[in-house]
């Protein structure tokens, strides 16, 4: 197939911006001594994954067990941390069975979660490592205290089947100074218990580039650098070149000068407005603002449209992530070539 046959929407992933991504940010970890863990949930491939593992990475960093289990089928990924609170007992089961394949760690913030671990792993030949899950600011999951991150550590230390990690959390961008300071302090009193902090996971792609300003981090966690998107972007963390995903569409209709329509909706750029206005930079066009969308259907608006029925353009969205898991299949190219599609093995991995 030629890049003019791909049929639209599509979702287009150019491979040749992606591994430079993938080694950029690798060799600014290696350069400031911190180990990379990317998250997949931004590309949910597992070729990808394993290029990832390949520049340098120590494993990869999963958001659900299903997600894992896409990750894995194919062999050649062994290392998975699972950054989410897993309670219920056919989600343990499965955990199970998962880490019998591979080194994994979990995390927890609450006794409730930890317990539930504890039960599940107490009968297994290795214990389950277990990582306390610190909010350090962005008000997501988490305990909110290194008090808090300190208890916690004790409990999991004497939970039968349970092994203590370390830390991890998902920062506030741009509040480096305080991550630090607070995992320092949670740092300083578990091991004034005589408790080793292993591994202290910080991650997140708005900060990518402020990574060694928490030197206290042993490792990072980030994924949306692979494809990269708008609101990076408008944050300055990358340029429109640095956009490996885009989403190729074909205009259906000009209704009016300012106006036109596009074969691409919420069902693939997604509602994700991100704080920003429209829904995605159609590269090419700054003029164009991607102004509505219903679930087939885009509007775009411009004070001279200047496009006619038939045109294609290339969006990037500003939420990339949310795209990858809209879409059965993306399309692989590198520039103007068309390598054909690759299925997204992680998409609607939700349990």
């Amino acid at each position: 197939m030629s890049f003019e046959d791909i049929q639209t929407p599509a979702v287009l992933v150019d491979l040749d911006i992606a591994e430079a991504n993938i080694e950029a940010y690798q060799a600014y970890c290696t350069k400031h001594g911190l180990a990379l863990r990317p998250h997949i949930k931004t590309h949910k491939l597992p070729f990808l994954a394993k290029r990832q593992l390949n520049a340098g990475a120590i494993g990869i960093t999963c958001q659900k067990i299903s997600e894992a289990e896409a990750m894995i089928a194919d062999g050649g990924i062994n290392d998975v941390l699972i950054t989410f609170n897993i309670l219920g007992a056919e989600k343990l089961e499965r955990l199970k069975a998962l880490a019998r394949k591979v080194r994994l760690s979990v995390v927890a913030d609450n006794t409730s979660t930890v317990k539930g671990l504890s039960d599940a792993f107490s009968d297994t030949d290795s214990p389950l490592t277990v990582l306390v899950e610190c909010d350090t600011g962005a008000e997501r999951c988490g305990v909110t205290s290194p008090e808090a991150a300190q208890d916690l550590a004790q409990v999991i230390n004497q939970s039968p089947g349970l092994t203590f990690g370390g830390l991890m959390t998902y920062p506030p961008a741009g509040r480096e100074a305080e991550v630090h300071d607070w995992l320092t302090k949670a740092r300083d009193m578990i091991e004034a218990d005589a408790l080793q902090v292993a591994v202290i996971s910080n991650g997140g792609s708005p900060g990518m580039w402020q990574a060694d300003a928490v030197p206290v981090a042993t490792e990072y966690r980030i994924g949306t650098y692979v494809y990269n998107d708008r609101s990076l972007v408008e944050r300055g963390v990358c340029d429109w070149g640095d956009c490996a995903l885009t989403v190729l569409a074909t205009v259906v209709s000009v209704p009016a000068a300012d106006r036109a329509v596009i074969d691409a909706g919420t069902k693939v750029l997604t509602s994700d407005l991100l704080g920003l206005n429209g829904h995605g930079h159609v590269l090419g066009r700054p003029d164009i603002t991607v102004d509505a969308l219903s679930e087939e259907h885009g509007v775009l608006r411009a004070e001279t449209i200047g496009l006619d029925v038939g045109d294609r353009i290339r969006i990037v969205p500003n939420h990339v992530c949310v795209v990858s898991n809209m879409v059965d299949e993306v399309q692989l190219i590198r520039g103007e070539r068309d390598f054909g599609p690759s299925p997204v093995s992680a998409r609607g991995k939700v349990i």
